[in-house]
C-alpha cells in the first residue's frame, strides 16, 4: 500500500510530524480494509486531534497509561482503536512528533469508496442512505469492519491501512472545535476537528453550515 505523502511509513520517518498536520493531512487519504467478507474503503473526510498527556480531552491525559491506552505509547502511524458505550468502537490514529508521547488522531467520518455493498450489509440501520453509512466514528467502524481485534495495527501496511487517497488543498479545510469533549474544560474550545468543506458525508454537516451561510 501506497502512503504517498509519507505520513505513516515508520515511527523514525514520522518523527517531526506533529499531531495537528497528521489530522489536516489525513483528509482525503483511503482507510482501506481487506478481511474475509471483502474489501472496503473509505475516504477520510473528518479528523480531531488529541495531543496527550497535557490535553484534558485525550485519554492518555497527564500520561495516564493503562491497558486501553497503551498504543499511543507505543509506534506512530499505528490504530489506536478503543471501545464505547460497552458495545461500539472509535479508530484513531497514533501521532506526534516525540516517541512515547501519547498522542493520536480519532477519524470522525468517512465517505464510502469501495465495497458499498458489503458496508450496507453490515450497517443494516442505514440502508437507504449512503450518506449516513459511515458519518460518525463508531457507524464507520461497524461500515468498515473494525473492531478492538485491530487495535495496535502497523496501518503502513494491509490488511488495514491507509493509502494515498486524493490531494485535499488547504483552502477545502474547515477547522472547529472538537465533538462531545465538554469535560475538557478550556481544551473543549480549541479548533482542533477537521473536515473537507462542502463533504455531506461529515458528522453534523448542517452544525457548521448553519452558523457560517
Amino acid at each position: 500500500s501506497n502512503l504517498g505523502l509519507g505520513v505513516y511509513r515508520r515511527p523514525e520517518e514520522t518523527s517531526q510530524r506533529d499531531t495537528l498536520t497528521v489530522a489536516k493531512e489525513l483528509l482525503g487519504r483511503f482507510l482501506v480494509h481487506e478481511n474475509r467478507e471483502g474489501t472496503t474503503i473509505g475516504k477520510i473526510v473528518e479528523t480531531e486531534a488529541y495531543t496527550g498527556p497535557e490535553d484534558k480531552a485525550s485519554h492518555a491525559y497527564k500520561n495516564l497509561r493503562t491497558q486501553r491506552t497503551e498504543v499511543q505509547f507505543g509506534p506512530k502511524g499505528h490504530a489506536y482503536i478503543y471501545q464505547v458505550y460497552g458495545m461500539y468502537f472509535c479508530f484513531d490514529v497514533t501521532s506526534g512528533s516525540l516517541v512515547g508521547k501519547p498522542e493520536a488522531v480519532l477519524v470522525r467520518a468517512l465517505e464510502p469508496i469501495e465495497g458499498v455493498d458489503l458496508m450496507i450489509r453490515r450497517r443494516s440501520s442505514a440502508r437507504s442512505r449512503i450518506v449516513s453509512l459511515a458519518n460518525g466514528p463508531s457507524k464507520l467502524c461497524i461500515a468498515m469492519g473494525i473492531s478492538k481485534k485491530q487495535n495496535g495495527t502497523d496501518l503502513s501496511v494491509p490488511p488495514l491501512c491507509i493509502d494515498t487517497g486524493v490531494m485535499i488543498n488547504e483552502k477545502q479545510v474547515i477547522r472547529t472545535k472538537r465533538v462531545n469533549v465538554d469535560y475538557a474544560e478550556e481544551w473543549k474550545h480549541l479548533p482542533w476537528r477537521f473536515f473537507i468543506k462542502d463533504n455531506c458525508f461529515v458528522s453534523n454537516p448542517c452544525m457548521w453550515m448553519k452558523k457560517h451561510i
